[in-house]
């Protein structure tokens, strides 16, 4: 493990979801991975769920509770009932939060790809694909105003002095 995932690791880390109903604190994480099985394509409506795997005692709900569902006899997955924000995975071996989810997930570069034989057939060539960008795309992105919870910890979400219609 380098300096640099060490110190991530013991480090405390906040996230929540997009919402800010549901707020966590955790250190002590271990290692980041994404996982292609077909559950965590549904959980994340995605291609694949990127997780770090964490000590449950040093994982702290700090606002709200994640909702459960049971996706199998040994899994549920926790998420922000408000929004649906994907927050958790939790199996008989602990329980693992979406790097997505944190306030810094550039920190969580995965190491290891799990379930890689259910990964879907083109998902090894995604990132030859050319990048598209326009100024349409641009002005539509800069012009519109962001209500997600900022990536940090609030007194209080949301923001009174920015919800109130006057």
């Amino acid at each position: 493990m380098s300096e640099h995932e060490s110190h991530s690791a013991e480090a405390a880390h906040s996230g929540g979801c997009q919402c800010g109903a549901v707020r966590f604190h955790a250190s002590r994480l271990g290692r980041p991975s994404i996982c292609h099985c077909r559950m965590c394509q549904k959980q994340f409506g995605s291609f694949f769920g990127a997780f770090v795997s964490a000590d449950q005692a040093h994982l702290q709900w700090t606002r709200g509770q994640p909702s459960w569902f049971r996706s199998s006899q040994k899994v549920h997955r926790g998420f922000c009932r408000a929004c649906g924000t994907p927050l958790t995975y939790r199996h008989p071996g602990g329980i693992e939060l979406a790097i997505g989810a944190f306030d810094h997930p550039e920190l969580f570069e995965p190491q290891v790809q799990v379930n890689h034989d259910q990964r879907l057939p083109w998902i090894d060539r995604l990132f030859e694909k050319p990048a598209f960008e326009s100024e349409e795309m641009s002005r539509f992105f800069a012009s519109i105003d962001n209500y997600q919870h900022p990536d940090h910890d609030t007194e209080r979400w949301p923001d009174e002095d920015e919800t109130t219609d006057e």
